[in-house]
């Protein structure tokens, strides 16, 4: 059964008190999204932030306003500023809509491949942006990767909604991490906040080393594979994960087959149009329930929804091309609309 606390709040949502400062207001305070079919398949409450509901549509708008907040407040940003950073997805979207609510410029650089050749390629992108910026006046790299105001955002927002949201009774948080932040960011302030009773687990997808890491604690292999995925997995561990590598209690590899198919599972019982990082959260979430057994809350990120993918993960011969037909449970293909 759902905790008395957590299903009073779930009925109980309401209107801010007051209207919000434009876009960057309207940043955070996300909903916990109790998911019913798999909390109760695991005896577990499983719930879910609801981060597609921020205004640009991602938790990469937490992010974006903690990197840019961060470079005014360091004086490398200026009124009528630029911002650059080398990204292929959510993160630049983020920016693009924090820089415009801001009054600053913004510049993308991103590669134009896909798959494999686009993780491949996006660190030669993020040098490119880095020397953009600094033969620029008054312009600022923002460094997602490595710059640790990203976790500090989730530290300062992302955590403490989690543990309000749950009245302080959070057992486990489990999340994939790509620039590390969301991860270290929240699961540092759960785990300080609960003296260390929070377990933090990752999530990691294949082609991903982060997993690997962490199982043989802190040996890193060469990359290999790749995931249907986006903005997730890594080949190093990025100086926003180093802030909470060492107190993370474990972590699980979750192959992309159980993404799809959880991803139409949620569509079809919860209402829920997620992408595929999202979907492997939620199974992630569910495995981590299943472990550590009935009676506990646990806690991760929907980090977007699916209109932005929605041409292939709804598309019988993208889905065939990566042989993940198969994974969609028979009586959910239906869902599959496109050709």
């Amino acid at each position: 059964m759902m905790q008395a606390s957590l299903l009073g709040k779930a009925f109980s949502r309401g209107f801010t008190s007051r209207a919000v400062d434009g876009f960057t207001g309207a940043i955070g305070n996300t909903p916990l999204i109790y998911l019913k079919k798999w909390s109760e398949k695991t005896g577990c409450n499983i719930v879910a932030k609801a981060e597609f509901q921020n205004p640009g549509g991602s938790v990469k708008d937490r992010a974006a306003l903690g990197v840019i907040r961060d470079a005014e407040e360091r004086g490398l940003l200026k009124p009528g500023g630029t911002v650059v950073e080398g990204t292929a997805g959510n993160t630049g979207i983020g920016l693009a809509h924090v820089c415009r609510a801001r009054g600053y410029d913004c510049v993308i650089f991103m590669p134009n491949t896909q798959s494999q050749e686009k993780i491949d390629l996006l660190p030669n992108y993020n040098h490119q942006a880095r020397d953009f910026a600094k033969n620029l006046p008054n312009a600022v790299w923002t460094d997602q990767f490595d710059n640790v105001a990203n976790a500090k955002a989730h530290y300062l927002t992302t955590g403490p909604e989690i543990w309000e949201q749950t009245d302080g009774k959070v057992d486990a948080f489990i999340c994939a991490t790509g620039t590390g932040g969301t991860l270290a960011g929240a699961g540092k302030y759960l785990k300080e906040k609960s003296d260390g009773k929070t377990q933090i687990w990752l999530a990691d997808p294949p082609g991903s080393v982060l997993h690997s890491y962490i199982q043989s604690g802190g040996k890193l292999v060469e990359r290999t594979g790749s995931s249907i995925t986006e903005g997730i997995g890594q080949g190093r561990i990025t100086n926003n994960l180093a802030t909470l590598v060492n107190d993370i209690d474990g972590s699980l590899n979750i192959p992309d087959e159980k993404s799809i198919s959880v991803l139409y599972d949620l569509l079809d019982t919860e209402g829920l149009y997620l992408g595929a990082s999202s979907s492997l959260n939620v199974v992630a979430a569910i495995e981590l329930a299943q472990k550590l057994g009935p009676g506990k809350t646990i806690a991760t990120i929907l980090c977007d929804g699916a209109y932005r993918y929605q041409s292939r993960l709804f598309s019988k011969k993208w889905l065939q091309s990566k042989g993940l037909q198969d994974a969609i449970p028979d009586h959910l293909k239906h869902y599959a609309v496109l050709d």
